[in-house]
């Protein structure tokens, strides 16, 4: 199989992630780098880099030692508290901030309703080789510095995805469905053109399989309906619209709503549910 024709689980994700890395040295990160849950309306993933000694993640109900080489993944809605080891200093301590400003944030946040820790020793060679280089770059200003660890972020987080999609950290889910070729077919087809009027059928298609086994193997892969994960999709996609100050009309246009009025309806739909599910 030639490089082209492979299947590329990832470039259409990313294009509707659109992912910002920011990196910041080991001496610009406070004592205590993860803090209190943050909700505002920009969420985001921190990425904890650790390339040595040990690193002390604390949770509401647990407290974990984690030692290097270790990347520990939280979200910045979720409560936690970061700091080195006893007797550590924060040298080795590398904090990336990654922003998702796209609309398929929702999905990759969804991944990572718990903390998830790997160990850089088990992962893909180019994830650990981009960490040991953020960390040889942060330990001295040089020449270019800025620019190389923007890139250097987004070969981060590129890495971890890759791995993530090679190694699951769940049983369901966004990248346990990427992990398998027939599901990832329709999926990469969902995220490049998710507008276009999918029917189950042509999502089957899409993966090479019935209907009836793509429905089953899909959910099971997923922990949702191909109805349900393309619904999801469009309503962030025109969610992200619409915040961007484009009409319900053109919103509903680029994201695959077949009207306005419908796309207004879903909108509705969804505030409510999330009023509903809001505590007191």
């Amino acid at each position: 199989m030639s490089v082209s024709s492979r299947l590329d689980r990832l470039s259409a994700l990313l294009e509707a992630l659109a992912p910002r890395v920011e990196l910041i040295r080991a001496e610009e990160c406070p004592a205590d780098p993860g803090g209190a849950a943050d909700r505002s309306a920009t969420r985001f993933l921190q990425l904890y880099l650790l390339t040595r000694g040990e690193l002390v993640l604390t949770l509401p109900n647990a407290v974990r030692s984690i030692p290097a080489p270790s990347l520990v993944i939280c979200r910045s809605d979720i409560r936690h508290q970061v700091s080195a080891g006893e007797g550590e200093d924060s040298g080795h301590l590398v904090r990336a901030k990654v922003v998702i400003e796209g609309p398929a944030g929702v999905l990759l946040f969804n991944e990572f309703a718990e903390p998830v820790v790997l160990s850089l020793a088990q992962t893909d060679t180019a994830l650990s080789q981009a960490v040991a280089l953020i960390s040889s770059e942060l330990a001295a200003p040089r020449c270019g510095q800025p620019a190389l660890l923007n890139r250097a972020g987004d070969i981060l987080f590129i890495g971890l995805l890759r791995h993530l999609v090679a190694h699951p950290a769940t049983d369901s889910g966004l990248f346990n469905g990427l992990a398998d070729p027939r599901i990832a077919r329709s999926l990469v087809a969902l995220h490049s053109a998710p507008q276009e009027a999918w029917t189950l059928e042509r999502m089957a298609a899409e993966a090479g399989m019935s209907r009836t086994a793509f429905a089953n193997t899909f959910r099971d892969a997923m922990n949702l309906t191909p109805g349900k994960y393309l619904g999801i999709l469009r309503l962030a996609i025109a969610r992200s619209a619409v915040e961007s100050g484009y009409g319900l009309k053109r919103a509903a246009r680029e994201s695959g709503y077949a009207s306005s009025s419908a796309l207004s309806r879903a909108l509705s739909r969804a505030m409510d549910e999330e009023s509903a599910s809001s505590p007191a």
